[in-house]
């Protein structure tokens, strides 16, 4: 059995895993220490994350309705989840790391954009 690194939590909330290939179905736990996944179906599977090693969590934003999907950036890589319940899955992230920390995923037409600016900057210097 794992152990938790959390010993309060604030939010314990059903969510979706997406690794490489497929996705994994359990539990998204949000505490005092630690932001945490565990598999449902393999209990030795499992994503711990200490807030001190969270870099930042960026979920999609349409308007004034947030996406199920976000993903988390830590100093070890990157990880998406989604959840039903995103808005208070955030909300309890925010408490922890801070509102800086908390950000918008940048949409398609802003990645596009981004990305010609630069190699148009690139390309004008020579």
């Amino acid at each position: 059995m794992v152990q938790s690194l959390n010993t309060v939590a604030d939010l314990s909330a059903p969510g979706i895993f997406y690794t490489g290939i497929g996705a994994k179905y359990g539990k998204i736990l949000v505490g005092d220490k630690a932001f945490e996944f565990f598999n449902d179906n393999n209990v030795n599977d499992y994503i711990q994350v200490p807030w001190a090693e969270l870099i930042m969590v960026q979920a999609q934003v349409r308007g004034t309705h947030i996406g199920r999907r976000f993903k988390v950036q830590t100093t070890a890589g990157s990880f998406d989840f989604s959840s039903k319940m995103v808005g208070p899955v955030l909300k309890a992230v925010r408490n922890h790391v801070g509102d800086e920390r908390v950000l918008r995923m940048p949409s398609l037409v802003q990645k596009f954009k981004a990305r010609f600016q630069r190699w148009f900057k690139k390309n004008s210097a020579k």
